[in-house]
């Protein structure tokens, strides 16, 4: 029985009453920055996106503006960060862009292309951000991910469906990784005192992790319930017997 207990086994990223989270004073909002296996939309124009401008402003006939549209939607190729850090992009060839931000890559970017174009602009994205967000019910975690750089906690819970009915909004756990250390933060929702932390802005990465209420007495009914089940059997079959010997 008790190497088959399941009581609240699915229950993650327990802390002890003593722990001790990182204080939310001390966060910060920082920029992401490229990493390895990120995947990379880039669009390039020359003449400082003049025809992009073009395009966006109108001044192009709508049949050549659309042509234009369709021809860039079919050149948004995917280029991943390699593990050693760099990205190989057409003409230019390996380009490391490992720790820069988006804004840092764009303009090493534009760098590398100056001899291939007149006055490059570049427009990047990356498109596999994502965050991990555990909602406080087994079986309903939920991977979202970042169209938006500004997506806050609250955001986050609402694309995955909410707090679930066991969960407890008053212990929320945000996990960060922070090059080899993990940033545990700690969030009470239940109240409105807690939008300052439910409008912080989620990193790609991060875990959001509603804590579940335990739920001892059902979990423990469910798994003795064989067992009983099995010993009413038995019980029944030994009372059958003694009938019948007795006759």
């Amino acid at each position: 029985m008790l190497a088959g207990c399941t009581v609240n086994q699915d229950l993650m990223f327990r802390t002890d009453g003593d722990f001790v989270f990182d204080e939310w004073s001390k966060a910060k909002d920082e920029a992401y920055t490229l990493a390895p296996n990120d995947r990379l939309q880039l669009q390039l124009y020359s003449n400082n996106g003049q025809r992009l401008m073009s395009m966006t402003a109108g001044s192009l006939e709508d049949g050549r503006a659309n042509n234009l549209m369709q021809n860039q939607q079919r050149g948004l190729f995917s280029y991943r960060v390699e593990p050693d850090g760099t990205v190989d992009l057409p003409e230019v060839g390996s380009l490391r862009l490992q720790g820069l931000t988006l804004e840092e890559a764009e303009v090493a970017i534009e760098k590398a292309y100056e001899s291939e174009y007149v006055d490059p602009y570049a427009m990047l994205q990356v498109v596999n951000n994502r965050v991990l967000v555990f909602p406080g019910e087994a079986g309903q975690a939920t991977v979202i991910t970042l169209q938006n750089q500004n997506t806050s906690v609250i955001e986050a819970l609402a694309q995955a469906g909410g707090i679930r009915q066991r969960g407890r909004s008053k212990e929320v756990k945000l996990i960060r990784q922070q090059g080899d250390d993990n940033l545990i933060y700690s969030m009470d929702l239940s109240t409105v005192n807690g939008m300052n932390e439910a409008r912080r802005i989620v990193q790609a990465n991060d875990i959001l992790y509603v804590e579940s209420n335990p739920q001892v007495v059902r979990e423990v009914l469910t798994d003795v319930s064989p067992v009983a089940q099995l010993v009413t059997t038995f019980t029944s079959l030994w009372f059958t017997y003694r009938v019948l010997s007795d006759d």
